[in-house]
């Protein structure tokens, strides 16, 4: 149980910052960003920092902590070894769910539907009635289609083979020299930037202007992206269609009065979907499949979600996918 009169600290824990949520009884609830996760190391010591960031500026004990961590494994949802990290300083529960579920709870809330965030990195989650399937997200090695980092590849690529002569004249390759003048040299140099992960979907932005001002390759490497995060989502809600249901929202004949048109929930958050090119392109295939889908402007942001961890209904469909640990037994 959530102690009602208790602080309770939410975190969105990503590469790029750990966004906080610090609510306190009869207190204006307080927000901040601290650095990222650094995903070279151990991750629970650093929620635990921040846990202790919190404590000691507000001199305040943290009852709660209700955590979405970006590419969270199952060996990193250990809730009671970070309880064990934070009791000292009043944590008496401790709950941990990977950033695709905090998203989806701030997007969408309790609707079934799917979500996909794709900024630097990408992952999609759909809820059906009873099933949960989340797709990709998988790191821009392996995966991340459509996100930032891919089409900033798709990018580079693009440049390259134009200088090269292998590929169409494009304005990516002004870009490239931009940062780098020398072409030749630019994959020396971006190898051994340990930041080139970000340096190299920071391309995405530029490379959808590119394409709204008509560069027909920045446009193919856009419309494919939409492509991919459509697919990721069509995928999704293929996946948590149980026997006889059809897909989220395609409407139910076991009275549960939904209209037999109803299409599903469907919500794009991240910056990629800032191009109106990938956007657009994301919608209309999307509709292709599911001509009634519900589009959804975001209702919450992912710390949003985190802070709805702690009072996540049992029978929800996402509670099972939350690491809880109580010292209350």
């Amino acid at each position: 149980m959530t102690d009602p009169n208790g602080a309770r600290l939410a975190l969105d824990a990503g590469q790029t910052g750990i966004k906080l949520r610090f609510e306190r009884p009869g207190v204006s609830p307080v927000e901040e960003v601290l650095p990222g996760v650094r995903t070279h190391e151990p991750l629970l010591p650093q929620l635990a920092a921040a846990v202790r960031h919190v404590h000691d500026v507000s001199g305040t004990p943290v009852a709660t902590v209700a955590s979405g961590v970006s590419g969270l494994t199952e060996e990193g949802a250990d809730a009671s070894a970070l309880l064990s990290l934070v009791g000292s300083l009043g944590a008496h529960r401790v709950l941990l769910a990977h950033d695709s579920i905090t998203s989806f709870l701030g997007t969408l809330g309790d609707r079934r539907g799917a979500v996909v965030a794709s900024g630097t990195g990408v992952v999609t989650l759909a809820v059906g009635r009873e099933l949960v399937a989340r797709v990709d997200g998988w790191g821009n090695i392996m995966g991340d289609a459509g996100s930032g980092h891919w089409i900033g590849r798709e990018a580079l690529d693009a440049a390259m083979r134009a200088y090269d002569g292998r590929g169409p004249e494009t304005g990516l390759l002004g870009l490239l020299r931009d940062r780098w003048p020398n072409a030749e040299e630019a994959y020396i140099q971006l190898q051994g930037d340990p930041d080139r992960v970000r340096t190299v979907a920071s391309f995405a932005g530029p490379t959808a202007y590119l394409a709204a001002e008509g560069d027909a390759v920045a446009r193919r490497i856009c419309l494919s992206a939409a492509r991919e995060l459509a697919h990721s989502v069509d995928a999704a809600l293929r996946r948590v269609a149980g026997p006889g249901q059809g897909r989220p929202g395609d409407g139910a004949a076991d009275g549960s009065g939904e209209r037999p048109d109803d299409g599903p929930d469907v919500s794009a958050i991240g910056g990629v979907f800032g191009s109106a090119l990938i956007r657009d392109r994301f919608d209309a295939l999307l509709r292709e499949r599911y001509p009634a889908m519900r589009p959804h402007a975001p209702h919450g942001t992912g710390l949003d979600g985190a802070a709805t961890l702690a009072t996540l209904p049992e029978g929800h469909p996402l509670r099972a996918h939350v690491a809880v640990a109580s010292s209350d037994g």
